[in-house]
């Protein structure tokens, strides 16, 4: 079984969270394949079982990188490439209410357009009940108030989400390529 997990990050925090997301994704039987955008390649998708994606939360929307990089899914739409393939989304933003479900939801959309089973984080992850979302992992790592104040990183429940995410993409993964 093949994971594939992209995404953008400009400061770091997007990034520590797909480390977590892929380091949940790796279980028994379990090829994970994690990169940045920028060294992604959408030829790479016919050939995984499942596609995680993510980046920051920009005004409750995709950020640049990422949707350009989106938007070369087209060839792979005609041919119908990514039917029944899991996916599953996350973000980061700088504020509480910075727009996390919107995010999510515009990052899930194309999935829907591909003909993807989309996987979310359900009630009975402890840590999704008060700080998570059911439409995949979006968390906030506020902004730093000078370009020299050290990263506000992504909290070790944070990276509980990501992990729990990663798992259960690699478990519904696992009972749909039997």
């Amino acid at each position: 079984m093949k994971i594939y997990v992209v995404y953008d990050s400009e400061s770091g925090h997007t990034e520590a969270l797909a480390q977590a997301i892929a380091q949940g994704a790796s279980v028994e039987g379990a090829d994970v394949y994690l990169r940045h955008v920028h060294q992604a390649d959408v030829r790479d998708l016919v050939d995984v079982d499942a596609i995680i994606w993510g980046c920051p939360g920009h005004f409750g929307t995709i950020s640049s990188a990422l949707k350009e990089w989106i938007d070369k899914l087209g060839y792979l739409w005609a041919q119908g490439k990514l039917i029944g393939k899991v996916g599953a989304v996350f973000c980061t933003t700088a504020t509480i209410h910075g727009g996390i479900e919107m995010t999510l939801w515009n990052l899930i959309t194309p999935m829907l357009h591909n003909g993807m089973i989309i996987v979310g984080l359900p009630s009975n992850v402890p840590e999704n009940v008060m700080y998570g979302s059911y439409y995949g992992v979006g968390i906030t790592c506020p902004v730093e108030l000078s370009p020299d104040a050290p990263l506000n990183m992504p909290s070790e429940s944070d990276l509980a989400l990501g992990r729990a995410l990663g798992r259960r993409v690699a478990e519904v993964t696992a009972k749909l390529v039997r």
